[in-house]
């Protein structure tokens, strides 16, 4: 029987890295030009980490979660996101104590049982940066603006910006109320979903995709007439901070995130073409998580990408860049008894940075030639008995199909010369 991949899991094949190594190296220039340092936290945490930072009542926490127990007696969970894991990190590791505010961003995998469809899978990867220690809307303005670096950066267009406020603990329970009151009448016609989240979080029912859902709770109170002074204020700023730097962005006030940690500012990225799941990024600020998973009160605002989706997207507009073919040099061996040679020039040349490739399985030189067309090679160094004993190489240049012979020890700089030529 054939063993395959998980469902749910994607093998990234050598044609395709290089199109993640594109979007990822995009990534760390944006963050190298906004002062962002990477961190790197484990793929699996305690899962009270999860249960206090994400929060009980979110889906990924009851539904969505790798749980295990290891084979210490602990619950061990693979990371579904990891700002709950860099906060730890933070914490654990007294960045507190350096010039705040710490600037953090990450790009790996991560885990959640979800269904899978296009552009989202059970393992997944996310670019996302955390700040932690402002409490000013500056730095909200920044990430977004951050955010929007990178996809610019990609080329993506056709792209939109969404934000709201979703309160603070002073302001948030007037809102629970309002909405309980003006949805309780109808509480039977919703989904199960959204029946189970009335009592435990009713703002989450804004956030349910179901179309007869957004129906029933289209004229629910709004959150914007809801919020005190300090988050009126903290959103204002926000917009003229974002305005200020030409960044086009539309109010949502349906916009709430399915995370339990967020206060005041959410904010979301959009991709239309995607269709259902055209989210590419999205975040907020979480100024009671630190305090929530052990540390003092410290304000923080952070935000995830989804590069399965990026990815998706750049494919969508033609963006990716052509994949890179093709080697420097193919050295060839004419018998058994010139193979030793083929390889210590090809082990020179690599070492001289040049990308070269051999035979392996003993082919003879006519399937060798082939091979080196396949790469394709710009040169060919062909060693046979009379070259070995003269310590030369018969060097091909595959595109003009001319042929020289040149000292093993020259190979270099001749295939250099002829490259810049």
């Amino acid at each position: 029987m054939e063993i395959s991949a998980p469902r749910g899991t994607k093998d990234i094949m050598p044609d395709s890295s290089s199109h993640w190594q594109y979007v990822e190296r995009t990534a760390r220039e944006v963050c190298r030009a906004y002062g962002y340092r990477e961190i790197r936290t484990p793929v699996f945490e305690h899962t009270e980490l999860f249960l206090r930072g994400i929060g009980e009542t979110t889906d990924i926490v009851q539904k969505e979660m790798y749980t295990f127990t290891d084979k210490g007696g602990r619950s061990i969970t693979l990371r579904p996101e990891n700002t709950a894991g860099t906060v730890r990190a933070y914490l654990e590791h007294k960045l507190y104590g350096e010039s705040q505010p710490s600037k953090l961003y990450y790009i790996g995998p991560m885990f959640r049982y979800d269904k899978p469809q296009a552009g989202r899978f059970r393992q997944f990867h996310q670019f996302g940066i955390e700040a932690i220690g402002s409490p000013g809307p500056i730095v909200d303005a920044e990430i977004i603006l951050a955010a929007v670096e990178f996809f610019t950066r990609l080329g993506l267009k056709d792209l939109n910006l969404f934000i709201n406020s979703v309160g603070c603990p002073k302001c948030r329970p007037v809102y629970r109320a309002k909405i309980q009151d003006a949805l309780r009448g109808s509480l039977g016609e919703f989904c199960e979903d959204c029946r189970s989240r009335f009592d435990r979080n009713p703002m989450r029912i804004l956030d349910c995709k179901n179309e007869k859902c957004q129906q029933l709770s289209k004229d629910a109170p709004r959150l914007a007439d809801c919020l005190c002074d300090e988050c009126r204020d903290h959103f204002a700023g926000l917009q003229t901070v974002l305005t200020a730097a030409g960044v086009d962005y539309q109010l949502n006030p349906r916009l709430v995130r399915g995370l339990d940690y967020y206060t005041k500012t959410a904010f979301e990225i959009q991709y239309p073409p995607l269709g259902a799941q055209s989210a590419v990024c999205g975040g907020g600020r979480y100024d009671g998580l630190i305090e929530e998973i052990g540390g003092s009160p410290t304000p923080a605002i952070g935000y995830a990408i989804g590069l399965e989706r990026v990815i998706l997207a750049l494919e969508k507009q033609g963006l990716l860049p052509s994949t890179e073919t093709g080697i420097a040099v193919f050295v060839a061996a004419f018998d058994d008894k010139t193979r030793v040679q083929a390889f210590k020039l090809a082990a020179e040349l690599r070492k001289a940075g040049l990308a070269c490739e051999m035979d392996y399985l003993g082919r003879g030189l006519k399937a060798q030639l082939k091979q080196a067309n396949r790469y394709p090679a710009r040169f060919v160094a062909i060693i046979g008995e009379e070259e070995a004993a003269q310590n030369k190489v018969a060097l091909k240049n595959m595109q003009t199909g001319e042929q020289q012979l040149v000292d093993a020890g020259q190979v270099e700089q001749k295939i250099r010369a002829e490259m810049e030529d």
